[in-house]
């Protein structure tokens, strides 16, 4: 897997980069790694890691813990997402990140990526542009925990995976694979696992998805859309909503 490659058309979803830039991104040395499962990466009250991880393959999580032990799963990360984008310039880490699934990252000093942000103003950019839709998804979560029902919830987090998953290569339109086991389902919407199966199976006998184990096909986008609340402008995934939003 070409590493610098992955981080260059990510960032370039997004944003405009020089061919200085390119050639800056090129040449920063990584370190693969390859991490387990359940895996705590980042600490909540910690210090952030050393180095800035970039996903090449499987899934992370985001969350917070209350003092009673309950969590709240805050984001998912998929291929090519930075595990710790937030941290580049804080020194307190103020959230969990964990290995869903295990992980295979490409890890940059974190001094080494700031000193490119700083010297190249267009990748410190593009590197501010993706901070700033991390926290346009988590306004989406937020609202999507505070005012949408529970059948909406889920249907409006399958709608965003299975666009993010596109977006980067991972599954064709309309097909994804659940990351979440039911439980970790509820973590991010707020519910019971009782009740997210309770929303899957009303969405399957709806006519709007279909289930194979993990493995989720939308049989009709529109209406799962629609269902879900779904307005995906807050991902700014500009060049491939159109063709999405007009596919049947």
């Amino acid at each position: 897997m070409n590493v610098h490659s992955l981080i260059l058309t990510k960032l370039k979803l997004r944003s405009q980069l020089s061919a200085a830039a390119c050639v800056a991104i090129e040449a920063a040395p990584f370190t693969l790694r390859d991490i387990e499962a359940g895996t705590e990466i980042v600490h909540d009250g910690g210090p952030p890691a050393r180095d800035c991880q970039i996903v090449l393959d499987g899934v992370a999580l985001r969350s917070k813990t209350t003092a009673s032990g309950g969590r709240q799963i805050v984001a998912v990360e998929l291929r090519g997402d930075f595990l710790d984008l937030a941290h580049l310039f804080l020194e307190i880490a103020d959230h969990d990140v964990e290995a869903l699934t295990p992980l295979k990252v490409a890890a940059i000093d974190r001094q080494v990526l700031r000193t490119l942000a700083l010297e190249h103003r267009d990748l410190g950019r593009a590197l501010w542009t993706e901070a700033l839709v991390e926290a346009s998804i988590a306004r989406e979560w937020m609202t999507n925990l505070g005012r949408r029902d529970a059948k909406t919830r889920i249907a409006h987090a399958l709608c965003e995976l299975a666009l993010r998953s596109q977006a980067v290569g991972l599954s064709p339109p309309d097909m994804l694979t659940l990351p979440w086991t039911q439980e970790q389902l509820g973590d991010v919407t707020g519910l019971t696992p009782v009740h997210v199966n309770r929303m899957l199976r009303s969405l399957e006998e709806d006519g709007l998805i279909e289930r194979t184990g993990r493995e989720v096909r939308i049989l009709d986008r529109r209406r799962l859309w629609a269902e879900g609340d779904f307005e995906p402008r807050y991902l700014h995934l500009v060049e491939i909503l159109q063709p999405v939003g007009e596919a049947a």
